[in-house]
């Protein structure tokens, strides 16, 4: 085995409540039981870890703290393994990804019926347990996720979140193959995923709503129709495409509290709503969830917050068959600020993808 450094390269967030990073050097970690010990070559950035760093989801138990690394998809190999890891599925040199949850208890109450994103003990890779945006890791060889032969890491970074997560909403939605469903944020990190793997793996008829910069990319993941919503006619067009019926579906995959006031509207009798992104600041109320309303059309709420393990193994086997590919370019950890700064204006398209190595 290839001797190891005595410390590595990590970016962390030095100022938590500003856009601010910092590349540090941080002294190897040692695999405990259970564990294995990964050497990341990249790392996806999402719109979470933003809200994480800015202490701006107000629902979270605690601030973030100066020194912590962020990141939650993060794809590297395994270089070492902990004790009691014999009868582990994975072993040292395969490639595997770390979600979201970096890990859960396994036996509570939501792991036993299936919910991890539930898990009364999870642990949130880069809030209070240590991230991705660094060249080695630690974590449950039970719970890192097989990263099939033949995909490129960078490429299939963003699907071990955003991937995971809108295939989730997908499948918990209710629609089906036919169905049409309306995708606000379609051209974002999660948006332009969901495009891909409703219409070309699901069988999904899209809607892709989004500002008017993101038409192109959210028509070339395979959207049907494509919406503008900066020009306040997304009801009324939704309600034309579908001959005036209105989607079966309709997913949030955008942080905007005002998605969340248009999307009860667009929906057909029976229709879902999949509560997907977490407005920042202060806690608003769907503004157009109307009791009346909801009763006399018979809709329904449902809210993902992660997918599961096999939700995770499903998603990077669209990739593998090539069903879904991510729109993304590489950064260094040194642009980390900057990345961030760029989702902050909105302008950022597709994923941006740290290049750890």
């Amino acid at each position: 085995m290839t001797e190891l450094p005595r410390t590595y390269k990590a970016c962390v967030y030095d100022e938590p409540g500003k856009i601010s990073t910092k590349v540090v050097d941080l002294d190897m970690p040692e695999p405990g039981p259970g564990e294995v010990l990964i050497n990341l070559t990249h790392s996806g950035v999402c719109h979470s870890d933003l809200g994480i760093m800015t202490n701006r989801w107000v629902s979270l138990p605690a601030p973030t703290q100066p020194g912590q690394v962020g990141g939650h998809e993060g794809i590297g190999h395994i270089v070492k393994m902990g004790a009691a890891t014999e009868s582990s599925a994975v072993k040292v040199g395969d490639r595997v990804g770390i979600k979201w949850l970096s890990g859960i208890c396994g036996s509570c109450p939501p792991c036993l019926s299936g919910h991890d994103g539930q898990c009364f003990g999870q642990k949130i890779s880069g809030y209070y347990t240590p991230g991705t945006f660094q060249q080695y890791v630690v974590g449950p060889a039970n719970y890192v996720t097989p990263v099939p032969e033949g995909l490129d890491s960078a490429a299939v970074a963003p699907m071990l979140c955003a991937g995971v997560t809108v295939y989730s909403a997908l499948r918990k939605s209710g629609a089906k193959s036919g169905d049409w469903i309306a995708l606000l944020g379609a051209g974002g990190g999660l948006g332009h995923l969901a495009v891909q793997i409703a219409a070309r793996g699901m069988g999904m008829r899209v809607i892709g709503i989004d500002a008017g910069n993101k038409k192109d990319l959210v028509l070339e993941c395979g959207a049907e129709v494509f919406i503008d919503h900066t020009q306040g006619q997304a009801e009324e067009e939704v309600k034309k495409a579908t001959g005036g019926l209105g989607a079966q579906a309709v997913l949030v995959l955008t942080a905007a509290n005002a998605a969340y006031a248009s999307g009860m509207g667009l929906l057909r009798y029976g229709g879902t709503l999949v509560v997907v992104g977490l407005p920042e600041g202060e806690m608003k109320p769907i503004a157009t969830a109307f009791p009346s309303i909801i009763v006399a059309k018979a809709l329904n709420i449902v809210g993902v917050a992660v997918g599961d393990r096999r939700d995770a193994i499903e998603t990077l086997a669209f990739a593998e068959r090539g069903v879904v590919k991510t729109h993304f370019r590489t950064a260094k950890m040194e642009e980390l600020t900057a990345v961030f700064e760029e989702m902050e204006s909105q302008k950022l398209q597709g994923r941006v993808v740290l290049d750890l190595r």
